[in-house]
């Protein structure tokens, strides 16, 4: 990692994936400022014990503001002056934007929008962004490569995830800009997100409840440990990306995922070894929006950083369910 940062901005950072990209920066050394305007999307709670972590580091600065304000955003930027802009702010999940669409695009386009203004504003020398690998829709090629075709989204999410992209290689071609794109794949691991169906399914089977399965379990899911990811954002943020053979814009893409799909049947049968506990299952059809399967090739992060996610499933859930039992059994004490 390069000596030569100063701050460097994160959005999202109460979020899951924020969080741990300030934690592993902060503990690299590096002054960080902290962007995230604590929706109640999921537990607020949750959020506040996030940054409550990050705020025992005397170099994390942090505001809360949502991106879509650019009177309270552009000015912030101006006084941050960040060199590095790790963007992983957004409206989540796929469901919830057949619910409330609006959220999406205010968040994921009009506050994608001022960050990106923001970014060729001040000459920002990095700007990483998250995407999603439900751009890639209903693919049946699998792996899924970064060159693939992703013009067919089966949810608002994926596409305004698809429109970052279009709109991060605008501004990379326009002016200069250096941008990466990062598809994530489901994404797990502590202090996590409770609308994910891995801490859904803990939290069900630690209570006795019935899970619901979708589409009866035939399905299958790149699931990747955080840790994985953020090595990945941390080892990329110091190679900025220049024109090359697919673009003549400063501009990368990359798969960010464990490249081992695990069918969702197999899924429970590792939390159930995890926890100790057997699943009551609920079988349900497949849910609007959702895929059947995730995939993701990784050569091309491989190529670039010489890293790629590789944490076993069970491995990855242990410390996942580690956590959570001591997480939800301080917040009980703490409540009672």
């Amino acid at each position: 990692m390069s000596d030569k940062r100063e701050a460097v901005l994160v959005t999202g950072a109460a979020g899951f994936i924020g969080f741990h990209v300030a934690a592993k920066l902060l503990n690299d050394g590096c002054t960080v400022w902290g962007i995230d305007n604590l929706n109640d999307y999921y537990s607020v709670d949750l959020k506040q014990a996030r940054l409550k972590e990050l705020q025992q580091h005397e170099n994390f600065h942090f505001a809360t503001l949502g991106l879509e304000d650019n009177a309270s955003f552009a000015p912030l930027f101006k006084q941050i002056q960040p060199k590095h802009v790790i963007h992983l702010a957004a409206q989540a999940g796929v469901r919830y934007s057949l619910e409330n669409p609006g959220a999406y695009i205010q968040s994921n386009l009009v506050g994608f929008a001022n960050v990106l203004e923001a970014c060729r504003h001040q000459g920002v020398d990095h700007l990483i962004y998250a995407s999603s690998s439900s751009v890639y829709g209903g693919n049946r090629k699998v792996p899924f490569a970064e060159e693939d075709q992703v013009d067919h989204p089966v949810s608002l999410y994926a596409a305004t995830k698809k429109s970052n992209e279009l709109m991060a290689h605008a501004y990379a071609h326009l002016y200069g800009l250096p941008v990466t794109g990062l598809r994530f794949f489901t994404v797990y691991g502590p202090w996590g997100r409770p609308d994910m169906a891995y801490y859904k399914f803990t939290k069900a089977l630690l209570a006795n409840e019935t899970i619901d399965v979708y589409n009866h379990g035939d399905m299958e899911r790149d699931f990747t440990y955080v840790d994985d990811v953020v090595e990945s954002i941390v080892r990329l943020l110091d190679v900025p990306p220049a024109e090359n053979e697919i673009s003549s814009a400063p501009y990368a893409l990359y798969n960010i995922g464990n490249h081992t799909p695990v069918s969702l049947t197999s899924f429970i049968e590792t939390l159930e070894g995890v926890l100790n506990v057997k699943a009551k299952k609920n079988l349900m059809p497949m849910q609007p929006g959702d895929v059947k399967k995730t995939f993701a090739e990784v050569k091309a992060l491989q190529a670039c950083v010489g890293f790629e996610p590789a944490t076993p499933l069970r491995e990855g859930l242990q410390k996942f369910a580690q956590w959570y039992r001591s997480y939800h059994g301080d917040v009980a004490r703490e409540t009672a």
